[in-house]
């Protein structure tokens, strides 16, 4: 898989291997800030990789509640940042959005940094997160338990970044007989969520009712949040989650599985999805 331009930067570096050290080239993951603009306002300011930006995008807008649908997006465009043309070039979004769906000034309001180590930092609390209009997933999708220990190997074949810099999370969409629908990489998991959710949303695939979700790193409030958002009905990860995800989860129907390792996993809600006897 052919990498995505201002994905990753090359640097020298210095290694010390059992008591030999030597220079060395070394891949870095990029990470630059996004800003997203909404008509005239800045809403957010977005640490990620670059990439997918137009995705990264339509899935923030989406998860954070600010749209419901595709046509409430009138455009989506990356645009020179007003500061720094040359700098700055292809680091801002421009979004126009339907008169009728502008967010209220209290939302615009919300204008935070977010930080790519933690997708709810800066907001005023986490009862603001939960306030949103959330539907339960999918009741009737079911997935085999052998077939989801083979996810985390497909997930890991095809992160092409990764195996360059070994410093990105990854989030995929498999289907209920395990082939791949989609795979985003970024320096932030929340960020991979997002572009992965994005696509869906700017191809008119959402729902997401009969598709796994499934991140690199651990299964956090913010993306269980972001999947029933998007209505995926099971987010697994190959970390352990957190213990706002799970009670979120366990509240909203969603199926929850961690620690999906080798032979091993640990589900956490909604067990019923996860069957022997699934097609």
């Amino acid at each position: 898989m052919a990498l995505k331009p201002r994905s990753v930067n090359l640097t020298q570096v210095f290694e010390w291997n059992d008591g030999n050290i030597g220079r060395k080239e070394d891949y870095l993951a990029a990470e630059e800030p996004l800003e997203i603009r909404v008509g005239d306002s800045p809403l957010s300011v977005i640490m990620r990789t670059p990439g997918h930006d137009l995705e990264l995008a339509a899935g923030f807008l989406l998860t954070e509640g600010l749209i419901e649908r595709r046509d409430q997006i009138i455009s989506l465009k990356e645009a020179a940042a007003e500061s720094d043309a040359n700098v700055n070039r292809g680091n801002l979004v421009a979004v126009q959005l339907d008169p009728q769906s502008m967010p209220d000034t209290e939302k615009m309001r919300r204008n935070f940094f977010a930080a790519s180590s933690c997708g709810i930092c800066g907001k005023a609390s986490i009862d603001s997160v939960r306030s949103r209009t959330l539907r339960a997933p999918n009741p009737d999708f079911r997935l085999d338990p052998e077939l989801l220990l083979r996810l985390p190997a497909l997930l890991r074949e095809s992160q092409a970044v990764f195996g360059r810099t070994g410093g990105l999370h990854a989030a995929a969409l498999f289907d209920s007989a395990g082939n791949p629908l989609i795979l985003r990489e970024d320096i932030g998991r929340h960020n991979a969520v997002d572009k992965v959710i994005g696509w869906a949303l700017l191809e008119n695939r959402l729902p997401l009712s009969d598709f796994v979700l499934l991140v690199s790193g651990r299964g956090g409030f913010e993306i269980i949040q972001k999947a029933i958002m998007a209505g995926v009905p099971v987010v697994g990860s190959v970390s352990a989650p957190s213990s706002l995800a799970v009670q979120l989860a366990r509240e909203m129907g969603l199926t929850l599985i961690g620690f999906l390792r080798e032979r091993r996993f640990v589900i956490y809600a909604g067990e019923e999805r996860v069957s022997k006897n699934s097609s």
